[in-house]
């Protein structure tokens, strides 16, 4: 489960993960905001019969999963894990979801659009996640006939999904860019050439943990292989100018602050999900400078301190008390 947070890539450690999305549409249906439940309904069933009554390797792999039928903690886990939208599991329509094993691939049924096919991998891997994305698309698309149109490609909800409906997305950990008040200018760079910089979380959220995702805003009159060409090269870039401001930084003073950091997370009895995403990027940055050797993946601990994996394996709690398991889950990773 959660492949992406779970196995994190040694050969380039400053990319998180690669996200493919394709919004698509049936030609036959209305777009969500005004389908009915009969509509909903049906949506469902169809999504569901088309990949159970493929030939596809995938049908073997992926479940169908009525979201009515999921306890409010595991869907919120869900947004954690970035399985998910948070305005998908919000919404108490009729909705499904289609889900690997290992939770690379999910198909959210009824969110913005009739289908959000996602592929989420560790690292950079754009062009694998593209192919996987292509072939869950190919697979739905034969059978239940998506919305297209010669001139404006794809129809979507959101205009600005028409064309490809391709939204692709790396997760950075830029801590020194951060540090040193660049990401505004990254942003404003970025934007003039039409790719945005979001959080953690997506479109609305603050950034976390110096984690930053770069995806492309331009869907129409672009095709899908110069989008992720051209995100590949910013990415390329990115992680170039983060490793040579790296190399800039007072040894002494990181050593202090990445052991200062390991410390506290090592012997805390409570701690915060902001404190723990803070000391957990400065255990990432020691790790990618060779000032710790711990063998703690502190991706992985990021996504599973969070308020809803926590309590999606502990039960349910108030904020104090996850606070207090948040520390003790913390202090068994790091030995202590």
């Amino acid at each position: 489960m959660g492949s992406w947070y779970c196995e994190q890539s040694n050969e380039n450690p400053l990319v998180i993960s690669t996200r493919i999305r394709l919004a698509r549409n049936l030609s036959d249906i209305p777009f969500p905001s005004r389908m009915n439940e009969e509509q909903r309904k049906d949506l469902c069933h169809r999504v569901e019969k088309a990949v159970s009554e493929s030939n596809s390797p995938f049908s073997k792999s992926l479940k169908f999963i009525d979201m009515k039928d999921v306890p409010e903690n595991e869907r919120f886990a869900m947004v954690e894990r970035h399985v998910v939208s948070h305005g998908f599991v919000a919404d108490n329509r009729t909705r499904a979801l289609i889900l690997s094993d290992d939770e690379s691939i999910s198909i959210m049924v009824g969110e913005e659009d009739h289908l959000r096919i996602q592929v989420l991998l560790p690292g950079l891997q754009l062009e694998k996640a593209y192919d996987i994305a292509e072939q869950l698309d190919t697979l739905l698309g034969d059978q239940l006939h998506f919305a297209f149109d010669d001139r404006l490609g794809f129809l979507t909800e959101c205009p600005t999904n028409l064309g490809t409906g391709l939204r692709a997305s790396v997760m950075l950990h830029l801590p020194v860019m951060e540090s040193r008040g660049e990401i505004a200018a990254l942003a404003d760079s970025v934007g003039k050439i039409g790719f945005t910089v979001r959080g953690l979380y997506g479109e609305g959220t603050k950034a976390a943990a110096s984690l930053y995702q770069i995806s492309n805003q331009i869907t129409l009159g672009i095709s899908e292989k110069n989008a992720l060409d051209n995100l590949k090269i910013i990415t390329t870039q990115l992680v170039e100018k983060e490793q040579q401001e790296q190399k800039t930084l007072n040894r002494l003073q990181m050593e202090d602050l990445c052991m200062r950091a390991y410390g506290v997370l090592q012997n805390a009895r409570m701690m915060s999900s902001e404190e723990m995403m803070k000391l957990l990027s400065r255990i990432q940055l020691g790790q990618r400078m060779g000032i710790l050797n711990s063998p703690v993946s502190p991706i992985q601990l990021l996504v599973e301190g969070q308020p809803y994996m926590l309590m999606r394996r502990f039960g349910q709690m108030g904020a104090d008390e996850r606070d207090l398991y948040r520390a003790n889950m913390i202090r068994d990773k790091f030995g202590s």
